[in-house]
């Protein structure tokens, strides 16, 4: 039952809905949110909408139809084109605008993330990181160095993921994906009291969040203490049971319960 309990969290590659994706940005002039916005919604037309705002501009104006056009793409979960569209947005940018290209540079690895192409995603993810350099922005880089340990778990870099996260937290203690996947690894890699350290501080930071709990049931079970094992997955199910989530809790409840 022990193998059945190891989650493959860190594996899982967490792309950010549209609207996400359109919030690593600035706000931008009133014409780039009504597209993304129609891009959410309706992103055939957006596409259309982005195509014929790209005839009429030039330069690095262009930047803002391409990122919409990357949101519709990524909406109708194109990934490739999103990908290269969000890399247009970034290169038609003067290189002054560092923090700007960076993060158009992670919209792209987030969408090459879920296309499943880990080597050119943790290119794109690279970008982005050496865009942050002395940025002020601890999220965005934060954040960064979230994807890139998903990225470099998928490539089985897995020392090279344990860095990345080191600098996720450090650069931006109050994320706590950072913590959460920060624990899969060590329980992953073994190293279980350093997996309850850092379960611990992502519970801390979103105390309602059900991957964390999940993760904190499995940690509690390979480490010996059952009960608590039993606490953490029956608050996930009983905090949404149709989730799937709730129903993974359910069958690792299930498995406990048995003979």
């Amino acid at each position: 039952m022990i193998a059945a309990l190891l989650l493959p969290l860190l594996a899982q590659t967490s792309v950010p809905a549209d609207a996400d994706m359109a919030a690593l940005l600035p706000q931008g002039p009133s014409r780039l949110q009504t597209c993304l916005h129609q891009a959410q919604n309706e992103p055939e037309m957006a596409i259309k909408t982005a195509g014929d705002w790209l005839s009429e501009s030039r330069g690095d104006a262009k930047t803002f139809p391409y990122q919409c056009l990357g949101a519709a793409l990524a909406r109708q979960a194109n990934w490739a084109d999103a990908e290269a569209a969000f890399l247009q947005a970034r290169n038609v940018l003067p290189e002054s605008e560092t923090i700007r290209r960076a993060r158009l540079a992670a919209m792209a690895g987030n969408a090459a993330l879920a296309d499943g192409r880990y080597e050119t995603a943790l290119t794109d993810l690279d970008l982005a990181e050496t865009g942050t350099v002395n940025s002020g922005d601890p999220a965005l880089s934060g954040g960064i160095e979230v994807d890139r340990s998903r990225a470099l778990v998928h490539l089985g870099r897995i020392e090279d993921a344990g860095r990345a996260l080191a600098a996720a937290r450090r650069e931006n203690p109050d994320n706590a994906e950072a913590w959460l996947l920060s624990a899969t690894l060590a329980r992953r890699e073994n190293q279980l009291a350093d997996a309850q350290t850092y379960i611990e501080k992502a519970a801390e930071l979103s105390p309602v969040n059900l991957e964390i709990g999940l993760e904190a049931g499995v940690i509690a079970m390979l480490s010996g203490h059952e009960d608590a094992a039993r606490k953490s997955w029956q608050s996930v199910a009983d905090a949404d049971p149709a989730s799937e989530e709730g129903q993974t809790a359910r069958s690792y409840l299930a498995q406990l319960d048995k003979p």
